[in-house]
């Protein structure tokens, strides 16, 4: 492993980087006249940005080391999660970002008031606001301050953290989610380029070989279809789990939706929902494949943490002031969950609390209010970073822990939008099965009763909230015809937007577009079976 020292040089690229990038936040965030402009940046986005921030709000620093870390010591099943988010994507542009745009809802907790009720979106925002900032936002705080630790090992952690604080929380205070996502394109565009390139450089040492990656990867590690018993990834979990956290992910959080929320129009959401789908699939080349290379420039037996293997590959193969670059992204990157956190909670408290509760308040006065809570949820993430130190256990199940938890939140969303005869009562009971969710986490994660794979464990979640969904609702007056119209998914509603794009040139028909990503998508995963 290098010496993860920066130069001069590269310290003044940083530097450079980092002052530039927050002043385009500022400047582009600036005149913020209510909470609309604040929280959805006037709706106004248009699809490469959008595409480009739903990348980045998932793909922080952290898991540009992870994933490289994953295909060092396992291979590349990781990639599962990456694939199967495109194909989720493709359902979501096409059946269900338009019940999104076309209500002008302003985050994903109104959508259930509409189908079901009040109750059933103050429970959905309640969870959302208290997982984000416990979890998101605290551990990404915590997590970027490691990573950040690697490279300046003689600042202490608080430091760290309380420097990531006011870098990624000073730009959304002033300048909200334009901010965030103008700045998460930036580092999206660089990381990406230093992700391609790294590979290119990295691929050169075994002569563009392709048949050394096969080679090098662990015994079983260079398929997408692992055994049954696998611990990671195991196949049947792609379908039993992996499928319905990506539901969770891409359709159901509003931290990542309000991405989609904030387009100029429905093309410019489902194009940019379509090219975050895109995004995913390349992670295998320009994150997992370096990893996998890795193995035959580093060591494995003397590599302790495999996370230090993307950082150390940029250190031996990157050219200095380049190298700057590609820290200050990633400096950028680990903060790009925690401002998408900050802004999505508190676009929840605002438009799902303080709204429904008092219409009194005037645009500039909710303005106020969202950036004071933007304060306060800094102020507690930075305060509770350093307590996640003893909670290890959280910090290494999240995913299992969103797996066992989020199921009935997706059974709700999916079964509002796709079951007419789906009922109120059912919406807001299935909500109560969480708790359920909560202590099979304890008890199948944390305390380690049994050996059950947490995507095995996911998929039993997502049956018990399916089958009391289906018996509330069954044994439950239907709702009216007329409050269904517009949130509901039905053919009539598929046919005249068919014909609305009946003289739309195919190059522009997102159904084409979409249709030719899943194909390629398909093509590029059958290889790895």
């Amino acid at each position: 492993m290098p010496d993860f020292t920066l130069g001069p040089v590269d310290l003044t690229v940083v530097v450079l980087f980092v002052a530039a990038v927050i002043a385009i936040a500022v400047w582009v965030g600036r005149g913020q006249e209510g909470s609309e402009s604040y929280f959805l940046a006037s709706r106004s986005m248009v699809w490469p940005v959008v595409g480009f921030s739903l990348y980045a709000t998932q793909f922080s620093g952290t898991q540009y080391l992870g994933l490289a870390g994953a295909g060092f010591t396992s291979g590349i099943q990781v990639w599962n999660f990456e694939w199967m988010a495109t194909l989720v994507l493709l359902v979501f542009a096409l059946l269900i970002l338009p019940f999104y745009l076309q209500s002008r809802i302003t985050t994903v907790p109104e959508f259930l008031e509409r189908r079901y009720d009040r109750r059933a979106r103050y429970a959905f925002s309640g969870f959302t606001v208290v997982t984000a900032m416990l979890l998101d936002s605290a551990g990404a705080m915590f997590a970027g301050s490691l990573v950040l630790s690697l490279l300046f090992p003689e600042i202490p952690l608080g430091v760290l953290i309380v420097i990531i604080a006011v870098l990624g929380g000073g730009y959304v205070l002033i300048g909200g989610l334009k901010s965030v996502m103008i700045t998460d394109t930036i580092q999206g565009v660089v990381l990406f380029a230093a992700g391609s390139a790294l590979f290119i450089m990295v691929f050169a040492e075994f002569g563009y070989d392709w048949s050394a990656l096969p080679e090098l990867a662990p015994e079983g590690g260079f398929t997408v279809a692992p055994p049954p018993d696998d611990d990671l990834v195991p196949w049947p979990g792609i379908f039993t789990g992996a499928i319905w956290l990506s539901f969770y992910v891409w359709v159901a959080n509003h931290i990542v939706v309000q991405r989609v929320l904030a387009a100029k129009n429905i093309d410019h959401g489902r194009w940019g929902a379509l090219f975050a789908g895109a995004l995913q699939l390349p992670v295998l080349v320009i994150l997992i494949f370096p990893g996998v290379l890795a193995r035959g420039i580093y060591d494995p037996a003397e590599v302790a943490n495999s996370d230090l293997v993307w950082p150390a590959l940029v250190f031996d193969y990157v050219p200095v002031g380049l190298r700057g670059l590609v820290v200050a992204a990633l400096v950028f990157a680990l903060m790009s969950t925690l401002d998408s956190v900050l802004n999505g909670a508190a676009s929840l408290v605002v438009n799902d609390f303080v709204k429904t509760r008092n219409h009194r308040f005037t645009e500039r006065q909710l303005l106020t209010i969202g950036r004071f809570l933007v304060g306060g949820f800094l102020v507690v993430a930075a305060l509770w970073a350093p307590v996640i130190t003893t909670f290890s256990g959280i910090v290494a199940y999240f995913q299992s822990f969103l797996g066992y938890v989020t199921m009935p939140l997706v059974v709700v969303l999916l079964g509002g939008l796709f079951w007419r005869r789906a009922s109120t009562a059912a919406g807001l009971w299935t909500l109560a099965v969480v708790p359920v969710g909560l202590a099979a986490f304890l008890v199948f994660e944390l305390l380690g009763v049994g050996n059950l794979q947490f995507l095995y464990g996911t998929g039993i979640m997502f049956l018990l909230s399916l089958v009391v969904f289906v018996a509330i609702s069954l044994s439950t007056p239907a709702p009216p015809a007329e409050k269904l119209e517009a949130v509901t998914w039905s053919r009539q509603s598929w046919r005249q937007e068919s014909a609305a794009l009946a003289e739309t040139p195919w190059y522009k028909n997102y159904r084409y577009i979409a249709l030719g990503l899943g194909v390629v998508t398909v093509c590029s995963v059958l290889p790895f079976v």
